[in-house]
């Protein structure tokens, strides 16, 4: 017994006098130990997560933060050097001059990126390039699609013919791979790459996608022989491409604070703006815009690789097209739809001697309206065999309804024989600027258009949002230091 109550006094004095107090909780948080404090937005290792919504509790539109400007992400990510010399520094701050004494200018081309930045700059980021890349275009071709120069450099990347066709772009009397926005970015992005691979230096990769990266080559052997300096200040440049650089970054500086030189750069939203849809359907270009829920105008800039009023690559390949994210799910809706008649035009193979002029008024037009319909110029003949666009109705039999009223006013010129033949890359193409290779549509919210053969209609869409805003300018400037390669709307 006397063992036992030593044992309790033991366990008393062992616990303290607090252990027979009656266990409230406390009405004081205790601290946060410093090993679970919440860590903070940038820091979190959670912003990668998907965490599930709590179902009883869905969130809120006015609990969702606006996406951010595309133009924060751009200037997050700029990082091509200033240049060094005195010389090219005055160059940049001439063209700062210019940008900023020409406010509509600015306003136009930025507007007209609308549609494309988004894309541009997320497959500029994804590849781990300086952002100031995705501002090229104001360079190039001031964001025009349709922008084509005097050596029939076209697109927003103003590639020309043959360097085109050597590295794939593809270009026929239906589509032309020049002008395609998704396509020839993939392109131009991977010439950029090569071009930084080889010379190291982004101003001279840049200079070498002018001028070619034969001729930076070629300038490099020369200083290097004479053990002279192989930068960019120190090359033997033409005008055109000494200038380039500095107009680039120009851009760059007027993005970075547009404020600080009077200048408004317009809302662009940092999400998607188009989604791609594949189908093999034939489809007008006027129904195409109207289940888009845009003008041919606009749909036209969202398309521009679509040379007529036809949709139509190959009856066993299939069309990608563009359409902007909001409109994608009816428009897919509505292509399926049988009681919309989707296609007015049929092709026409024009026999031996027979003239358009004749051929036009069987379907009660004119000769110069069927040669602008086919993007034929005014003075060109065709050859027997050439193939042409005609209504499927002819006047003497069902009557004719009116043509399109809103076909672009001024379609790409083409001269037609027969539809041009695919020309298969050369071995040891020469080097020259826009030179590129072909890729298929890749990387986030957009998918892939299929070249190869279909049995089946398909389509698709990317899970992606969209920006409101359009834009329907096709105003015309030109850079003063521009040359011909270069054409800007």
């Amino acid at each position: 017994m006397l063992i036992r109550i030593l044992g309790l006094l033991a366990l008393f004095f062992w616990m303290g006098p607090g252990w027979a107090q009656d266990p409230l909780p406390s009405t004081t948080p205790s601290p946060t130990p410093a090993f679970m404090e919440e860590a903070t937005p940038q820091n979190s290792d959670m912003d990668d997560l998907d965490l599930p919504t709590d179902p009883e509790l869905p969130p809120q539109a006015s609990d969702q933060a606006p996406p951010g400007e595309v133009w924060d992400r751009i200037r997050s990510g700029f990082a091509l050097p200033d240049l060094t010399d005195d010389r090219d520094n005055q160059l940049v701050a001439k063209h700062i001059a210019w940008f900023v004494a020409r406010p509509d200018y600015v306003e136009r081309t930025l507007n007209r990126s609308r549609m494309y930045l988004y894309f541009i700059a997320s497959e500029v980021q994804r590849r781990g390039m300086p952002t100031e890349i995705a501002l090229l275009p104001v360079v190039e071709s001031a964001y025009n699609p349709h922008a084509l120069s005097r050596s029939q450099a076209s697109g927003i990347w103003q590639f020309i013919p043959s360097t085109a066709r050597l590295f794939g772009l593809h270009k026929d009397w239906w589509y032309d791979g020049q002008k395609d926005v998704v396509a020839s970015t993939y392109s131009a992005l991977d010439y950029l790459q090569r071009l930084y691979d080889e010379f190291h230096s982004w101003d001279l990769a840049l200079a070498a996608y002018n001028c070619g990266e034969g001729k930076i080559r070629r300038e490099i052997a020369y200083n290097q022989a004479r053990q002279l300096p192989t930068d960019f200040a120190h090359l033997n440049l033409s005008d055109e491409t000494r200038n380039y650089v500095p107009r680039l970054l120009a851009a760059k500086t007027i993005v970075l604070s547009p404020e600080h030189y009077g200048l408004i750069l317009p809302p662009i939203p940092d999400e998607p703006y188009f989604s791609s849809i594949t189908t093999h359907k034939r489809i007008d270009t006027k129904v195409a815009a109207q289940l888009a829920g845009l003008s041919v105008e606009d749909f036209l800039m969202l398309n521009p690789g679509f040379n007529r009023p036809l949709i139509q690559l190959d009856s066993h390949q299939n069309t990608t097209i563009l359409v902007p994210v909001s409109a994608a799910n009816s428009f897919i809706a509505r292509l399926d739809d049988p009681d919309i008649i989707l296609v007015s035009w049929q092709t026409r193979q024009l026999q031996r001697g027979e003239a358009i002029d004749h051929v036009a008024h069987e379907y009660g037009m004119s000769g110069e309206e069927l040669k602008r319909i086919n993007g034929i110029a005014a003075n060109r003949r065709i050859a027997s065999g050439g193939v042409i666009l005609v209504p499927f109705s002819k006047t003497a039999e069902n009557g004719l309804p009116a043509p399109p009223p809103d076909l672009p006013a001024s379609p790409p010129e083409a001269e037609l024989s027969t539809p041009p033949t695919k020309h298969p890359p050369a071995r040891n193409p020469q080097a020259h600027k826009k030179t590129s290779r072909a890729h298929a549509l890749r990387g986030k919210g957009h998918s892939k258009p299929a070249r190869g053969s279909s049995a089946k209609t398909t389509t698709q869409t990317s899970t992606t949002r969209t920006h409101p805003a359009l834009h329907k300018t096709h105003g015309r400037d030109r850079h003063p230091t521009s040359s011909p390669p270069h054409s800007s709307p």
